[in-house]
This record gives structure tokens, C-alpha cells and sequence, in this order.
């Protein structure tokens, strides 16, 4: 029998175990990110992004062929490991990646226009967790949620406390994200892989509006 303070020594090495390990994932994203924007003038930290405050994605999925792959939003969809945007942006150089940021639980595209970029939800049997954005006054699908968009407490961006799904074999070889709505391969997609979409805050945010 496990006496209750050794019990207390394991629970207490195997939180200490997760921490460390979450705060390894944090350092190789930042690392990675940094990589990815060598040429960039957009940069990066591990802190987690205050309300409103701008932050881009990077996918973790050890083994698997979207990992590191940064988040990209164009044609009114969200993808991973898109070449190109097309997005138009204050500094063209700087916009292979998207830039967002949540406010009152919604998830916007960031820009500096008055025309805000919104994230829609459509977990109906129709959508099967479709991931897109409206611009402007665009109205969402009839069964989209727009709220629900959160960060965790190891920076994971997350909608209604799950993490998002990642397809392969998208437009131009990028992967397709989708919302978790119980179902593996949404839309007749084949392979999909569960992900940890790490946020990281952008210091020095690239305003875009996105293609629709």
C-alpha cells in the first residue's frame, strides 16, 4: 500500500514532469517561429496574448506532416503550411502567415481597417466543424457560432475547449483546419491528425486583409 506521502511525491514529479514538457513545446514553437520569420520583421514571445492583443499559430503535431506549419487564412477558410495568402498587408514581405487576435470570445483576422475579419464555427451535421471568416457586414451560415474562441492555459488556441483538426492534401498542398465536432474526417476528407495549435503573441503585428 502507497502511503500518502509518497503518493503526493508522484503526483507532485508527474505536474512538474507536464510542466516541463509544456514549457519545452513553448520554447521549440518560439524557436521554430523564429526560423520562419528570419526574414521578417514580425516577431514572437511565449507570453500569452492579453485580450485584443495580436498572436499568430503553429501547429504541433510531433511525426506528422503539418507540424510546424504556421496558420494561414485566405478564400474565407483557415489552413496550415499555405505557400501564399495573397493577402494584401502592410508589409507584403511579412504575410506568409496569418496574424488574429480574441475579443469577447470571438476570433478575429487582425487589421487596421474598419472592416473586421470574423471566424465562424459550423459544427451542424451540414458543416462538420468548417472553419471560416466573413469580412465586413458578410453574414456567417445559418448554423455558425462565432463565439467560444479561447487560449488555454499552455497557449493552445482552442473553440468551446477543444482543439482544432488539421486535412491534408488542401488547395496548393496546405492542410484544411476544422473545429473538433465528433467527427475524425470531416467533409470527406482522409487522414486527419488532432493538433495543438500553439499561440504565440506578435509584438510587431503585419496588418492584412485576407482574400474572401
Amino acid at each position: 500500500m502507497v502511503c500518502p506521502a509518497a503518493r503526493s511525491k508522484v503526483y507532485k514529479a508527474g505536474i512538474s514532469h507536464q510542466n516541463q514538457y509544456h514549457h519545452q513545446q513553448q520554447l521549440q514553437s518560439s524557436t521554430t517561429l523564429s526560423s520562419i520569420f528570419s526574414t521578417s520583421s514580425t516577431t514572437f514571445n511565449l507570453q500569452d496574448p492579453a485580450e485584443g492583443k495580436p498572436f499568430g499559430v503553429l501547429v504541433v503535431h510531433s511525426g506528422s506532416g503539418v507540424q510546424n506549419s504556421g496558420f494561414n487564412a485566405a478564400k474565407g477558410s483557415l489552413f496550415a503550411g499555405l505557400p501564399s495568402q495573397n493577402a494584401s498587408c502592410a508589409r507584403p514581405e511579412d504575410g506568409q502567415t496569418a496574424t488574429f487576435y480574441i475579443k469577447d470570445g470571438a476570433l478575429f483576422l487582425y487589421d487596421q481597417s474598419a472592416t473586421p475579419q470574423e471566424f465562424y464555427v459550423d459544427r451542424s451535421g451540414m458543416g462538420q466543424g468548417k472553419i471560416g471568416y466573413t469580412t465586413g457586414a458578410q453574414q456567417p451560415p445559418k448554423n455558425a457560432e462565432q463565439k467560444g474562441w479561447s487560449i488555454s492555459e499552455q497557449n493552445y488556441l482552442q473553440f468551446d475547449g477543444s482543439s482544432p483538426i488539421a486535412c491534408p492534401n488542401s488547395i496548393d498542398g496546405a492542410y484544411s483546419i476544422w473545429a473538433s465536432a465528433g467527427v475524425n474526417n470531416p467533409a470527406g476528407n482522409k487522414d486527419c491528425v488532432g493538433i495543438a495549435a500553439h499561440v504565440l503573441e506578435s509584438t510587431n503585428p503585419n496588418a492584412c486583409k485576407y482574400t474572401e
